[in-house]
């Protein structure tokens, strides 16, 4: 695989390890000589022991166009659309887009999602905890009905961003990036709606179906140039009429990142972080003793876990299939525009997904 990857931040540095991992090769493209020559001399170094001189660092317009397997989108999610159609148009077999995948707005969503079926691109979005070992343990078992039928679903992903600006140490707060910005993907909502996307994909796995009704409670900051959400509280309802609710925040330390599917004979959590490097599927009956299956991993295995995965779905010829396929990616867009929109009206918000990926499926 030859892979170009578009952002020298954080999620460019992991995508490339990751990527180098794999053996394949790697160009690494951004519009800021400093961030480039930041990655070489101190990110990829730190991280990972040593600078790999098998990278390639192109500033964007120097990049070479053509001739990808693999293009890869890791910069602000103000950016991602204008980079992901450019990318969809050199006809790599894949594009991965990191998340969230586009602004609240759903600027360009479906035409994205549009010229990529047309194209017969694959596009992916970068929700790597949904592929993890974890997440798919839980996975199978909702399948399998193991805890019942399913009653009601919660998932957190509760994390003080500090992490975020201490991977980013040239970034003096949430003003100065996306982060601090709602309308540009940051927030609660957007930075950390791991939780939306999980909690999806556990309610599509025990066959709740798509979440049809959303009704938000956000806690919006306004200071200075800054206007994010720093809470985000969401009940929802399934098409099936499954109800359960999703948090995600900026502010909870220590970190919680936790789901429970709750069935009608037993429950199932998934606790990401249980220990350092362990995440924890807990399978507990109601009569019985619970059963924990536990999962080993680094931070860096996130990422190379999600890139075999994405090789795996390419090469079994199934990639619409995949828990992070494009149209998951932008289901999840939904919600989060949804959300917005539910607290910034006081009402429930209804999704038709019949309308596609544009506000107008919003009601």
């Amino acid at each position: 695989m030859k892979t170009k990857i578009f952002g020298a931040g954080s999620i460019g540095n992991h995508l490339a390890n990751a990527s180098r991992t794999l053996g394949w090769a790697v160009d690494i493209c951004d519009i800021d000589p400093k961030a480039l020559e930041r990655t070489r001399r101190d990110i990829y170094p730190a991280r990972y022991g040593k600078w790999d001189e098998a990278i390639r660092l192109l500033e964007s317009d120097k990049a070479p166009c053509g001739g990808y397997d693999l293009i890869c989108v890791g910069t602000p999610p103000d950016s991602h659309m204008k980079l992901a159609l450019a990318a969809v148009d050199e006809k790599p077999r894949a594009v991965l887009v990191e998340k969230p995948a586009c602004t609240p707005d759903l600027a360009h969503a479906q035409e994205l999602f549009d010229r990529a079926r047309s194209q017969g691109v694959a596009v992916f979005v970068g929700y790597d905890h949904v592929v993890g070992e974890a997440a798919e343990t839980m996975g199978k078992l909702l399948a399998e009905k193991t805890a019942g039928a399913l009653e009601t679903l919660d998932v957190e992903f509760r994390e003080h961003w500090g992490g975020i600006f201490a991977a980013h140490p040239w970034l003096d707060g949430p003003a100065d990036s996306y982060l601090g910005h709602w309308q540009r993907g940051g927030g609660a909502c957007g930075e950390h709606s791991h939780a939306a996307n999980l909690w999806q994909y556990f309610a599509q796995q025990a066959g709740g179906g798509r979440i049809v009704e959303v009704g938000a409670t956000l806690d919006y900051v306004r200071q200075g140039k800054s206007d994010y959400d720093r809470l985000c509280f969401l009940n929802v309802r399934t098409e099936s009429g499954l109800t359960g609710r999703v948090v995600q925040d900026v502010v909870t330390r220590p970190t919680r990142k936790w789901g429970r599917a709750q069935g009608a004979t037993g429950a199932i959590e998934w606790i990401c972080g249980a220990e350092p490097g362990k995440d924890v599927v807990v399978n507990a009956p109601v009569s019985g003793t619970p059963g924990n299956i536990e999962v080993r991993k680094t931070r860096p295995d996130d990422f190379i876990r999600e890139l075999r995965h994405i090789d795996a779905a390419l090469a079994g010829g199934s990639p619409a299939k995949s828990p992070i396929s494009l149209e998951r990616g932008l289901e999840t867009m939904l919600v989060i525009a949804a959300a917005h929109r539910s607290a910034q009206t006081g009402r429930v918000v209804r999704i038709d997904y019949n309308k596609g990926f544009v506000p107008e499926a919003l009601s």
